[in-house]
């Protein structure tokens, strides 16, 4: 019974359609045809590599979907967790305090408002694209809530904490903990705001999405430059890191494996350990509330998360916010 995969994300939005198109014609992918259910909930399935969303709406005011989309905005809903019994998979995570939300679609209570669906593996990829699949989540939790989500993953999902780092930045600080399954294919990044500190943007994401939620599901692909090229080309921004960060990475990691001056011109960050080396880059959120975005990665041997680059994160989203304030 043990979790294997995130086989889908379930992402409550208030027009699955105009969703679809933007993730088409931004980011390449594929998407079936449109269903409509019953009730109205209308779903458009997307996918690329082994990255599979479900993009949900409701014109019903009443409906679970709308009622999210409202309290939160557009954003994941639900993650859906491959295993090879799903339903005792739901009664560990009962047993372990988890709420159920849904007996018979095994779905429980998560983080926030997000729920955990347990659904058997999934199939297959599709056609190759730009983007092979979805490496990591990452979620925000209240301050004082980063050590009860851990034991919650620990007992009820079957993860392992992997990673831990508190980060400063000036007058902010946040605590992290990374955790993932046995498989490797199942990775949460947690991220709680230290509430003694000055409010940054942690404190801010939890304000505008009115609770814990996810802030970026991040895209692994295999070649980072021509992907950022080609969807930088397609209309999307991506968050700007200053000179002074390349200046400095011959010092702190030698030579890399793709050029400093492609990272420059593409404003990629690296990482490194023991393994090999990691290169991302963070789209400029484009959510109304300026809450959930995208994160796209390439793993060259590296296991880590880029935890190098969080101070390089955090201190890139902190400019676009007072930009967007000016």
């Amino acid at each position: 019974m043990s979790i294997q995969t995130i086989t889908h994300v379930e992402f409550a939005c208030a027009d699955a359609d105009k969703t679809a198109a933007g993730l088409r014609a931004d980011y390449g992918f594929a998407a079936d045809a449109p269903q409509t259910s019953p009730d109205g909930l209308r779903t458009v399935r997307v996918h690329q590599g082994d990255i599979r969303l479900h993009l949900v709406s409701a014109a019903r005011p009443g409906h679970p979907v709308a009622e999210f989309v409202a309290r939160h905005g557009d954003g994941v809903a639900v993650l859906a967790l491959g295993c090879e019994d799903p339903q005792a998979a739901m009664e560990r995570a009962e047993r372990h305090g988890a709420r159920v939300l849904d007996r018979d679609g095994a779905l429980v209570a998560g983080f926030g408002d997000v729920a955990l669906r347990f659904v058997p593996p999934g199939a297959g990829a599709s056609a190759p694209g730009l983007l092979d699949a979805l490496d990591h989540v990452a979620i925000c939790v209240p301050g004082g809530q980063l050590a009860d989500a851990v034991r919650f993953c620990e007992a009820a999902l079957g993860l392992h904490r992997i990673f831990g780092e508190y980060i400063e930045v000036g007058e902010q600080a946040m605590d992290s903990s990374v955790v993932q399954s046995a498989s490797g294919e199942v990775t949460f990044t947690l991220i709680e705001p230290d509430t003694g500190r000055r409010p940054g943007q942690i404190d801010e994401f939890l304000a505008a999405n009115e609770g814990a939620g996810v802030q970026h599901l991040a895209f692994r692909t295999a070649d980072i430059a021509t992907a950022v090229r080609t969807i930088r080309a397609r209309g999307v921004e991506f968050l700007s890191t200053p000179d002074a960060y390349f200046d400095a990475l011959a010092e702190r990691f030698g030579e890399t494996a793709i050029p400093v001056g492609t990272l420059r011109e593409l404003h990629v960050l690296v990482d490194q350990d023991h393994g090999g080396q990691l290169f991302q880059i963070f789209a400029r959120s484009t959510h109304p509330r300026r809450t959930y975005f995208l994160e796209l990665i390439e793993r060259q041997g590296a296991g880590t998360f880029g935890t190098a680059n969080i101070r390089a994160l955090y201190e890139a989203v902190e400019r676009q916010s007072s930009a967007a304030a000016r």
